[in-house]
């Protein structure tokens, strides 16, 4: 929890700020004033934008941080991941942009798959109609949806899970953004149904936790004469529309631990799968890291290590070689 929360902590001060920024430009009374809040609107979608990336950057600390507890039982922590973190902070910001932008890549042709394999079916579905009653024709319509949903998704996730082991590749392996990406793309080998579950399974039980959060909230809002409903939220008071906006960022912290953790178990069982990762880490702990050599695993280090090149000794005058 301690690790998740700072990333989404600037994404719940986004949220607010937002929420607050948003019923203010709703009701300006002037165009300065309308100015001032429009500047917020953009100020909280740039913070709620930070705390995403955050939460990639930080992805990579932390798995770095369970593969040295893996190999030298090093403690978990907040301070041990941000601090590697900040040892290659500008690389896994530029790595993160380049995620970002695939992403948005992989949605299009995501969405161009669903919107291709769905004009096939709807074309089936008006050859169906012509002939057949109107609970076939809804049915044939219905599972066709469902087809190209699970079409779409299998696409999107089919090529965003080429990029998701990049921050823990840098922090791990120690190897450049590119190289990261090619490395990542390597791995990353049969792993969308996997991927997909656990992103499917996130995504539920922060709904659920965000449903368990907004109960409470909603009978407290009732007894105060508030309607909860959301299309009516140009009428809540300040104070329900800021707990609301928090409650999001809330449940998202509670399950945020266990997206982190399921992305660096899932890098760890890749390099188990591909590359006998656990005979690697065995060998290092009872023997010792290999020496720096510039081969791929198993040979290399288990770990990366930032190692620092000292200065040379400075030469006494008028000695050869300093002696």
């Amino acid at each position: 929890m301690r690790i998740a929360a700072p990333p989404v902590i600037v994404a719940a001060l986004g949220g607010i700020l937002w929420t607050f920024a948003w019923r203010g430009v709703t009701s300006a009374s002037d165009n300065s004033r309308l100015a001032l809040y429009v500047f917020l609107l953009l100020f909280a979608v740039l913070l709620v934008a930070g705390g995403q990336v955050f939460n990639l950057v930080v992805m990579g600390g932390a798995t770095r941080n369970l593969v040295a507890h893996l190999l030298k039982n090093e403690p978990v922590s907040a301070r041990a991941t941000y601090s590697a973190v900040r040892a290659r902070f500008w690389s896994l910001i530029g790595a993160t942009i380049m995620i970002v932008m695939w992403t948005l890549l992989s949605s299009m042709v995501a969405f161009f798959s669903w919107y291709f394999v769905f004009m096939i079916i709807g074309l089936g579905v008006f050859g169906v109609a012509q002939f057949a009653p109107g609970w076939l024709t809804t049915l044939v319509f219905i599972v066709g949806a469902v087809a190209a949903t699970s079409v779409a998704l299998w696409v999107f996730f089919l090529m965003i899970g080429r990029v998701a082991y990049v921050p823990q590749v840098m922090l791990v392996e120690g190897r450049s953004v590119f190289e990261s990406l090619s490395r990542s793309f390597s791995l990353a080998r049969g792993n969308v149904r996997r991927l997909m579950a656990m992103t499917l399974f996130v995504i539920f039980a922060t709904q659920a936790a965000l449903w368990i959060l907004e109960v409470p909230l909603g009978w407290y809002g009732i007894s105060q004469g508030v309607d909860p409903t959301p299309w009516n939220s140009s009428t809540w008071p300040v104070w329900y529309a800021i707990g609301y906006s928090i409650l999001g960022p809330l449940s998202s912290m509670m399950l945020t631990p266990v997206w982190m953790l399921g992305l660096s178990l899932m890098y760890v069982d890749e390099r188990v799968r591909h590359e006998g990762y656990d005979i690697e880490l065995m060998a290092a702990r009872q023997l010792g890291e290999m020496p720096k050599l510039t081969v791929e695993s198993p040979f290399g280090p288990a770990i990366s290590e930032a190692v620092r090149k000292m200065p040379p000794p400075p030469m006494a005058s008028g000695r050869v070689l300093g002696l």
